[in-house]
């Protein structure tokens, strides 16, 4: 199967993925508990007109088939409806907060790749004491939870030693970094120990394989076989973790955005969640799931570049 034929499918599976997550999406939404017309009423009773005037403002009383549609046209017109919290259009919601977010799962990625790289080369490579103490110091990253990590970062960081703004996002480009330094390390902790793990697993195996030692045998150096032959053969399982690395971040970027007040999209999901803002939460959901979907593509369409190996399309059944 040529490349470009691999790409096309993966894309037209994607957009079918993607059009079963909207339906699951909406459909989860649409059977949870609760009514937005008792949110907007605030507690307070109304006459059966106004509910009447409030559920047709909403098409809350049009049938399941129908509500999906439209919300489904909607969206493919880039329109996400408005919020029923924040009475103003949900895409102008998330224009508002998603710098934040992508600015902060980019910090966070940058010290993923960067320290999770390194740790798990330098354990591998130079074994003894750095790996034990890598080992070491990569069980506890992976054993701290996220929010863990903020409340200790924020506390030690920002309201002890006072390096750090103790919430915000910040202003321009160099106050964001400064302001989103604690949430991005406090994301990235877990997942730093995650990678280093792969990282170090998947090189100790190259290591242990024929051509490595046949390649030290020619006098080749040591470097050169580190580099060539063995983080690149290494490099398609890392890759793989690619996927769950970003959907880690997704997810628990919910929990960092609301500990640091990063008014990002994850503590806008959050507040959105329980205040019923249903419009809200189906669309960050489903960009949330775009993301994760994209990756994998990205990961997909990379892994047979970086390791040759790897064929494209199904696998061949075994005769």
């Amino acid at each position: 199967m040529s490349f470009l034929r691999f790409a096309v499918r993966r894309l037209a599976e994607m957009a079918a993925t993607l059009l079963g997550a909207s339906f699951v999406i909406f459909g989860a939404l649409y059977l949870a508990p609760g009514n937005p017309a008792s949110f907007l009423l605030g507690g307070r009773s109304a006459s059966p007109e106004a509910l009447q005037a409030i559920n047709e403002h909403y098409h809350l009383d049009d049938p399941f088939a129908v509500r999906y549609l439209s919300w489904l046209g909607q969206v493919v017109r880039g329109d996400f409806g408005r919020s029923i919290t924040y009475r103003t259009d949900v895409s102008r919601l998330l224009a508002d907060r998603l710098p934040n977010t992508l600015m902060l799962i980019s910090m966070a990625l940058v010290l993923v790749l960067v320290f999770g790289l390194v740790l798990g080369w330098i354990g591998a490579v130079r074994g003894g004491a750095a790996d034990s103490t890598i080992l070491v110091t990569t069980t506890v990253a992976i054993g701290t939870p996220s929010f863990v990590a903020a409340v200790l970062l924020q506390g030690l960081f920002a309201v002890k030693l006072g390096w750090f703004p103790t919430g915000g996002a910040g202003e321009g480009f160099g106050g964001m970094l400064w302001h989103l330094t604690l949430p991005a390390v406090a994301l990235a902790l877990y997942l730093i120990g995650m990678l280093a793990r792969v990282t170090r697993a998947a090189m100790l195996e190259v290591l242990g394989q024929e051509h490595v030692t046949v390649a030290r045998s020619r006098g080749v150096s040591a470097s050169q076989v580190i580099r060539r032959h063995v983080f690149r053969n290494a490099l398609g399982t890392v890759l793989t973790t690619g996927g769950l690395i970003v959907s880690t971040l997704l997810v628990c970027t919910i929990l960092v955005e609301s500990a640091f007040s990063v008014g990002g999209i994850g503590q806008l999901l959050e507040l959105s969640t329980t205040t019923k803002d249903f419009p809200t939460v189906q669309a960050i959901s489903l960009i949330m799931v775009a993301l994760f979907m994209t990756v994998n593509l990205v990961v997909d369409l990379l892994h047979p570049l970086v390791d040759p190996r790897v064929t494209l399309g199904p696998a061949k059944k075994a005769s």
